[in-house]
């Protein structure tokens, strides 16, 4: 895949799909940038595993919604490692998958859709930005953003995240458009609900089950699946492949 010794940053990379991202690419012998917003135990226990598969690893605080802590965190990566080959965008406002739980059309607030935007709009908007440059000058690079297939198969409506994730595959299409004649590829990966994350925790038996009735492989997906496809769009690969957006759902989703 030609991943070896490539720097890769993950947002929110100490746990759930983003670790499993940054295993994934360990095992490739990438350098992994693991970024984390608080938990810095979480974060350096990632960089272990990352050390034990192959490849190599540090943990960088930083709020992806702050552009000054962006830019500082890819200060230091430019410092230190002389270039930026690979970013994910997995960071995100907290979302709980919880159908009794969530807010109705008519309950939510601006504000409740604002905090989404911040996380999964904003904070994509700010790494990019920082990254933007360097890529450029390198001509080369990949980004690749982590959005939702609840965009395309809102089985349960949840308003504020899913149309934050919709925004941010304009995003990403916007960006592929722009950034493809200086060699650097933008796309998307949609998963499904995934099982095993903080996000999934709290999501009832019934419906995982009803979900699992609908979906091909009858199954859902794990942080694993996600991070398999993010490998690929990250790799030589997929060196013509841009502007695209993959859903990893066992095939919830068909387009």
């Amino acid at each position: 895949m030609n991943l070896k010794d490539k720097v890769v940053l993950i947002t929110g990379a100490s746990r759930g799909i983003g670790a499993a991202i940054a295993k994934k690419f360990a095992v490739e012998g990438s350098f992994i940038i693991v970024n984390y917003l608080k938990n810095e135990q979480l974060a350096e226990h990632v960089v272990k595993e990352i050390e034990k598969l192959g490849g190599q690893g540090v943990a960088i605080q930083a709020d992806v919604t702050n552009e000054d802590q962006v830019n500082d965190m890819m200060e230091q990566i430019m410092d230190s490692l002389g270039g930026i080959d690979v970013v994910v965008n997995n960071a995100l406002s907290h979302y709980t998958f919880n159908p009794k739980t969530r807010k109705t059309a008519w309950e939510l607030n601006w504000s409740d859709y604002q905090l989404q935007w911040e996380g999964n709009v904003h904070g994509a908007y700010n790494l990019c930005k920082a990254a933007m440059p360097y890529m450029k000058k390198q001509m080369s690079g990949r980004i690749i953003n982590i959005v939702s297939n609840l965009i395309d198969f809102p089985v349960i409506p949840y308003h504020d995240y899913s149309t934050a994730k919709m925004a941010l595959l304009g995003y990403t299409r916007n960006l592929a458009k722009e950034l493809g004649s200086f060699g650097i590829t933008v796309n998307a990966v949609s998963p499904g609900l995934t099982y095993g994350t903080d996000s999934s925790k709290e999501t009832h038996e019934d419906v995982r089950e009803s979900l699992i009735d609908l979906t091909p492989m009858r199954r859902l997906a794990m942080p694993e699946d996600i991070a398999g496809s993010v490998l690929f769009l990250a790799s030589d690969l997929s060196a013509f492949i841009t502007g695209q957006c993959i859903n990893v759902d066992g095939g919830l989703v068909m387009k």
